[in-house]
Parts: structure tokens; sequence; C-alpha cells
């Protein structure tokens, strides 16, 4: 859905490119145009075709998988759930194995895009948290099309020093981002179901409201917060806040190990802090789908259940930093990194969080003429 502010600098270039019908970028692929990829990709093909986020999967990760398999991974790059969408719907380039957000892929089966996973050829499954499979039923209500890779929560990151010279307590609610002390000290994100989401939740509504009220009301709330806001943002918000250029942002919770990281390495004097605003948040989770035109579907499952070994898990929670649902790649981690709550939350602390629904092309036009209203105004 949302996120990932780990994207190629030439990704827009390629979006571009994959709209015109071409062969989308690449970390992995031959640049085959669609017509070589629908013959390449011929049933029982020692080929796959893969469909995800920017830099998210360790390119080891796929070596190693061609190695094992003797499959040759074509694999193309996507910046948004809006981009991959269409590009799977209209069925000109045919992949295998996707990657979308919980939203997403309750549309792609509403729609009829999806096929049913066999899971006789994932027996790895059984190393995802049973918490994740249930989580998944907010979107693959019968767990049948879609395998986590990813999750994550969206909350407020905050520079310890900045407020404290502002006079200002540590956030615990997304209503201090309205505190006009923060005049120019905030960083939104420029994302119409985050940034609704901010709203709705601090005036007790859920994030998936369709209530024409507290929509209108959502909308005013996010422009009398506008004049405090420094910028709507989405991967600047990392770096700016570890620069020093704003007080708060709100941010995906994948970031927080660079982050710490960074602050470490760089000897500043002040902290970055991560918290679960107490109103409740987006939970959200990133699955692997099989598209239902897929030309190599057993080996979409090979490629499924190779990610799900704890081991090649853990080695792409170390790369991307996103948090990971399976649990014998978390028993695999050293003790910190598993009590590190920003990264890891008890699950506890989740439950006033909610998944993102898809509420239907109706109401997302809804949500999307109101978010131009906020930033035209």
């Amino acid at each position: 859905m949302k996120k990932k502010i780990f994207v190629y600098s030439m990704v827009a270039v390629m979006a571009v490119t994959v709209m015109a019908g071409c062969n989308g970028g690449d970390s992995g692929s031959t640049g085959e145009n669609p017509s070589d990829k629908k013959e390449a990709g011929e049933a029982g093909s020692d080929e796959l075709y893969v469909y995800n986020w920017g830099e998210y999967i360790d390119e080891d990760v796929i070596t190693q998988f061609e190695e094992e398999t003797g499959i040759r991974v074509v694999y193309d790059l996507f910046e948004t759930n809006e981009e991959m969408y269409p590009i799977i719907e209209a069925g000109a380039v045919t992949y295998d194995a996707v990657c979308p957000s919980d939203y997403m892929i309750q549309k792609m089966v509403d729609n009829d895009l999806l096929a049913e996973i066999n899971f006789e050829n994932i027996p790895n499954k059984d190393q995802i948290d049973p918490a994740y499979m249930e989580m998944s039923k907010a979107f693959d209500p019968e767990n049948k099309f879609s395998v986590p890779y990813c999750w994550g929560t969206v909350g407020i990151l905050y520079n310890t020093k900045r407020l404290g010279e502002l006079g200002v307590e540590p956030p615990t609610k997304w209503a201090d981002l309205w505190d006009e002390r923060l005049s120019g000290e905030i960083l939104m994100q420029d994302s119409v179901r985050d940034a609704f989401m901010v709203a709705l939740k601090r005036d007790g509504f859920s994030m998936n409201s369709e209530d024409e009220v507290q929509l209108q009301q959502a909308k005013q709330a996010l422009i009398d917060q506008k004049p405090l806001v420094q910028a709507y943002v989405i991967d600047q918000v990392r770096d700016k806040m570890i620069g020093g250029e704003a007080a708060v942002g709100v941010i995906y919770s994948g970031e927080m190990l660079y982050i710490q990281e960074e602050v470490a390495d760089l000897g500043l004097d002040y902290t970055l802090e991560y918290v679960l605003p107490e109103e409740g948040t987006n939970l959200w989770l990133d699955s692997w789908v099989i598209p239902k035109n897929a030309k190599n579907k057993e080996n979409a499952e090979k490629w499924i259940d190779f990610l799900c070994r704890p081991e090649i898990a853990k080695a792409n929670f170390e790369y991307i930093t996103y948090p990971t649902p399976n649990k014998g790649a978390f028993d695999l981690l050293d003790e910190e990194l598993q009590n590190n709550k920003s990264v890891f939350p008890d699950m506890d602390s989740l439950v006033n969080c909610e998944v993102f629904h898809y509420l239907g092309d109706e109401v997302d036009s809804i949500y999307n003429d109101l978010w131009k209203e906020v930033k035209s105004n």
C-alpha cells in the first residue's frame, strides 16, 4: 500500500516504460518486451517473472534461488500498488509472483485476478506466525490467495532534542500533530489513505470509514493542520528526520533499524524515537500472490516456499529491515533485535490497529477528491 521508501531513482522512468507497453525496470531483468515475455513464460518453463517493490529483497537471495532450482528469475519493479494494479489487470506483461499490499490484494481477489495457491507446494508456510495468517483474513478471508512477506505499522518519529527546544512533550497520540507549537515542524505522508488514516483515527473513527460526515470531518482536520505542516513527503521523511530538519514525522516502522544505526554512526547529539499513537494506527501486510494468468504457477510456488525458509527470511529482513512475519526467522535473530519494540512491537500494543481495506472504486474516488481539496486549499 503505501510505502516503500527504498526505490531506485529510475523507477519513475520504468513506470512510464511499463505503461507504454514495454518491459518494466529491473534489478535482474533481461529487458525483453512483453511479447518476448509471453513466449518465454510458457507453462513448464524454467523461468519465473517476479514483480516487486524496489529494494524489497536481498539480491543474493535471488541468486541462491536460481542456483538451487535452475529457474531463471526475471525481476521487475513497481513503486506503488496503484502503479502495479493496472499492469496485472491488463495482462500485457505476464507475471508469476507479485507482492502487493493488503487492500490491493483484496481488490485483486474481488476482480478475479488471482489464482488460488496450492499450499502443498509451500511446506514452509508453517514458518509464518499464525497471527499474521489471521491478520491476512481481513483481505484474504480464507487464506487462499496470499502468503505474508513483510509487515509493519505507521507511527510518529520524533526528535527528542528539537521537541525539548520547542517546549513540547513527546507525542503519544495523533492529536499531538495538531499542536500549534509544532508549526513548520511536521512531516506528513503524501498519501491519501495514510493522511486520512491519521485524521480519522485522531477522531476515533475507522481508517476504513465510508461515512461521508466522518470523511468531511477528517478532510477539515487535515486542512486545519496544513499550516503546521512543513511538507507532505514519502521517502524524504527518514532523511529529513536524521538531518534534524523537523521535530516530528509520520513514518513506517520498517525505517527504524536504519534510522537507529544512522543516528549512532553519525554521533548525533539527539535521538529519534518512534511511538505508536494511542488512538491506533495502520497495521499493514505485504504478501506474495500469483496472478491468475501466470504461466509458471508451480515455479511461483517454489519461489514463495523458498522465501518462507527461515534462513532466507532472515537474510531478507537484515537487508530490508521491515519486520518479518516468519517465526523461524525471528527465532534466528539476536536477542537485542527481537526486543526492539520499534521494529517488533508487542501484539497487545496493536489492539487499536487496523488493516486497510479496499473500499471500492466509488469510495476511492471520494477519498481522492477530498485529498485534492486538502492539497489545493
